[in-house]
């Protein structure tokens, strides 16, 4: 028998630059990270609990815990770099879907350093070693972040074989600034001109720094439940099905000829089909999409990787403004990473609390106009992609 899974409660902290409050654990558990994630259910009615961080020590999840009561349940701490966040609600989704438990807790954090992401430990073997050879043998080692390397390359790849400019890119940046206007979580909410943005500081050609996601402060958390427990608890009201989930990892072609593939985009793909064969559901059904922005280029290649478009018509899909208000598709309403901010534990969870936000109705000056299903995608290199595919409940 195949259990449905409920998104039930969602919540989030606002996203902030590095030490921009004191504190680590308090700083993204304010209020109890948002009464709970919005449920309306106590906390002792969470049976198991996922934790995810980057950056921390070994039982931080356990500790974060502890802000929300002392129940005793399972918990687990999850790094998956920067798709940590989902990879916490893959593991609390699946954990109700096979029946284990009614309810289940995905809760991301992270208190980072400023600057760009560098290695932490020299010590001992890069998890992207393979990732860095393979982009090293193609493009060489440039003095910029290397993280902007590999996804600056990629769009340096889709530039060369299908003619984008390095104004589609800077567009993709000036879309989401301008929708985190709108965001009150977001770590920024400047609004910039296509001019202002190709004319910030190069990071990585064709990327400006307008197009790059901070590094952040933050915490969010999503409550998972199975429709036995929405059913005897009455959460119907604000309840969104998750129709759809998957995982993937790195693939054969992640190492070969391909700077996308190389950035993830293979990876991303595997995952959406996979998704999209379980929910019944494809990019066609959806009207909003929250994706993993850490760079435009990214923005530019995931679409692709989603189904939006063939292969070389994603620069299409941004002149034509399809990926923003009053085009087929909002994409990150919520700014996305660019400017809503990045702190990698908490990243995915925050992606499924603006879409089902998105889903109920409930984004203010952010919503999408008859949002019913909705496509969320975060990625990390070294690596894991999640697709996750939500579904608004209708009675």
């Amino acid at each position: 028998m195949t259990i449905r899974t409920f998104v039930i409660g969602v919540g989030m902290t606002k996203f902030e630059k590095p030490g921009a409050r004191p504190g680590t654990i308090r700083t993204w558990a304010e209020r109890r990270v948002r009464r709970l994630a919005d449920a309306g259910i106590a906390y002792d009615r969470v049976e198991q609990a996922y934790v995810g961080y980057c950056y921390g020590d070994s039982t931080a999840g356990q500790r974060a815990l502890y802000e929300l009561g002392l129940t005793g349940i399972p918990a687990i701490n999850v790094n998956n770099n920067c798709s940590t966040g989902s990879s916490a609600l893959y593991l609390a989704r699946n954990a109700v879907k096979g029946g284990l438990v009614d309810c289940a807790l995905a809760l991301g954090f992270e208190k980072m350093e400023k600057g760009s992401l560098g290695i932490k430990y020299d010590d001992r073997t890069n998890p992207l070693d393979k990732h860095f050879t393979t982009m090293i043998t193609k493009r060489g080692f440039a003095p910029a972040p290397p993280a902007a390397q590999i996804f600056g390359n990629a769009g340096r790849e889709y530039m060369e074989r299908y003619g984008a400019t390095a104004e589609t890119f800077a567009k993709i940046g000036e879309k989401n600034h301008r929708h985190s206007v709108n965001n009150p979580y977001s770590q920024f909410r400047d609004q910039y001109t296509l001019d202002e943005i190709l004319a910030a500081p190069m990071v990585y050609e064709p990327l400006t720094k307008l197009q790059c996601c901070p590094t952040s402060d933050g915490g969010a958390a999503v409550v998972v439940a199975s429709e036995r427990f929405v059913a005897d608890n009455d959460l119907w009201d604000q309840a969104v099905e998750i129709a759809g989930q998957a995982m993937a990892t790195d693939v054969e072609s992640s190492f070969g000829d391909s700077d996308m593939s190389t950035a993830g985009v293979d990876m991303t793909r595997a995952a959406a089909e996979q998704a999209y064969e379980e929910s019944g559901l494809g990019p066609e059904d959806a009207q909003v999409i929250e994706l993993h922005d850490c760079f435009s280029a990214n923005e530019l290649i995931t679409y692709e990787g989603l189904g939006l478009c063939e292969k070389g018509k994603a620069g299409v899909l941004v002149d034509e403004g399809a990926t923003t208000y009053g085009g087929r598709w909002v994409v990150n309403p919520s700014g996305g990473l660019i400017s809503k901010g990045h702190p990698l534990g908490a990243t995915g969870l925050a992606q499924a609390s603006e879409l089902t936000w998105q889903l109920r109705g409930q984004a203010e000056q952010r919503q999408v106009d008859g949002a019913r299903v909705a496509i969320q995608h975060n990625l990390g290199l070294g690596g894991a992609g999640v697709v996750t595919v939500y579904r608004k409940h209708e009675r």
